[in-house]
């Protein structure tokens, strides 16, 4: 019998069972590491919605984010819009149909016909004390002794149409009779209404809504454009300005960091390998970069590009946080090289004769993969809330060019009225920053080994 029989040749299923665990490179066990992370994967695809929200949305919701729909201007989400069809408008001059009924209020105020976003037409009864009429427009309901809002006009005549930048919202309307020396009487009445939205024929051809010889009815209505997250203060469709604005706002959020961090781990890489007097200059280089003031740079950039005020600064912006946020990365990766430089595969390599950029290039920099990787996810956020800040305070994008930083700056100017406008893109911007810090910090978690050997 040969000493061979006596051996049973391992098959792959006795292979497979006697491995308790199976090979896996570096970056698969990350992988696996981070897919544990619930909050870090849900974030990984939140950031992947947003990218393609940013470049395959414009492909499917295709309206031009400069586009002004003046019927519908500051509409929120849900909001109503039809519009009745009506006749083309005619002027007026007081002619009322016959048998009006005129209001039991002090100057029997009342509408001359139905009031609708082309024009409201006031009549009242003439009081012969009266030296004059003021007419008062106001959004909120008259209060004993409050102000009895905008004043449109002052007439002797005992009737008025108003055509002033009307909106189906609630209007209160108050006529004050003046005295023989034109001061307000005692002598107010008001009335309150709700304006329909209308439409032409002719507007309605333009728009697209009905053809030239169409047979339709006055009373018709139509359903306006849909804007499904609403109109701006000059009715610009929100979802398409969300839409390129994220283009700009991630631009300068992913481009930026990757610049100046590709350029702190070159300098970081340099300092760190070669060391002694070479690392201390080039480190206390870096720290007084890090003294510099970034928006005193900023200002100056923008001199030197020849941005005048109400321009975009884009360009400067990009150049300033090149210019000024690399020091952070260059330390990490500095202090990285400290430690890897001193392992036993670098000293081989130099023994086989490799020169700095080799050992650079083929094992620093690679080894040094996990945390420039973690340092990007923690920049780019950074990043986005720089420009949203400068779009913000006017001297980053401006409009009419969108971003999600001066979509916040227009939106606070009516936020108490229409909230919309600052709530989506301030929104968006939490969201992201938000995404990406929970990203970084899976990816911290995944890449570090000492995690992993605690495990």
């Amino acid at each position: 019998m040969r000493a061979t029989d006596a051996f049973t040749p391992l098959t792959q299923s006795h292979v497979a069972a006697i491995s308790s665990r199976p090979s896996l490179s570096y970056w698969q066990d990350a992988w696996m590491r981070l897919q544990q992370n619930k909050r870090a994967t849900f974030s990984l695809y939140l950031i992947i919605g947003l990218l393609l929200f940013t470049f395959i949305g414009p492909f499917v919701w295709t309206v031009d984010p400069s586009a002004q729909d003046v019927d519908q201007i500051s509409i929120a989400p849900g909001a109503d819009r039809s519009a009745t069809l009506i006749e083309d408008y005619q002027p007026w001059y007081g002619d009322t149909e016959n048998g009006i009924a005129y209001n039991s209020n002090a100057l029997g105020l009342t509408f001359a016909r139905t009031p609708s976003t082309q024009a409201v037409r006031l009549v009242w009864q003439d009081q012969r004390a009266a030296g004059g009429y003021r007419i008062y427009r106001n959004l909120f309901p008259i209060t004993p002794g409050g102000a009895l809002g905008l004043p449109l006009a002052e007439t002797q005549s005992m009737y008025f149409e108003d055509r002033l930048d009307l909106r189906p919202i609630d209007y209160h309307y108050s006529i004050v009779a003046l005295d023989e020396r034109g001061e307000e009487s005692d002598l107010v009445a008001t009335l309150s209404t709700t304006l329909t939205r209308v439409i032409t024929r002719r507007e309605a051809e333009r728009r697209g809504l009905m053809t030239v010889d169409a047979q339709i009815e006055y009373g018709h209505e139509f359903k306006l454009g849909l804007h499904p997250l609403g109109t701006d203060y000059l009715g610009r469709d929100m979802l398409a300005r969300l839409m390129h604005g994220a283009r700009v706002s991630l631009f300068i959020g992913l481009f930026a960091p990757i610049l100046y961090i590709l350029f702190g781990v070159l300098y970081g890489s340099i300092a760190g390998f070669v060391g002694g007097m070479t690392d201390q200059l080039m480190m206390r280089f870096a720290d007084f970069v890090v003294a510099l003031p970034f928006l005193l740079f900023m200002i100056l950039f923008k001199i030197v590009f020849g941005i005048g005020p109400g321009e975009s600064g884009i360009m400067p912006m990009l150049v300033a946080m090149v210019v000024l946020l690399w020091p952070a990365a260059a330390r990490l990766v500095r202090g990285q090289v400290l430690q890897i430089r001193e392992e036993g595969y670098i000293g081989a390599s130099r023994l086989l004769g490799a020169k700095t950029p080799y050992l650079l290039l083929r094992h620093m920099i690679p080894n040094t993969m996990g945390v420039i990787l973690v340092t990007v996810t923690f920049a780019v956020p950074s990043a986005i809330f720089t420009e949203a800040f400068l779009s913000f305070i006017g001297m980053g994008v401006a409009p009419p060019t969108p971003s999600w930083g001066s979509m916040c700056n227009e939106g606070i100017k009516t936020m108490l009225t229409h909230p919309h406008e600052l709530i989506f893109p301030a929104l968006f911007i939490s969201i992201t920053v938000l995404a990406f810090n929970l990203l970084g910090d899976g990816l911290r978690d995944a890449l570090d080994a000492r995690m992993r050997n605690r495990e």
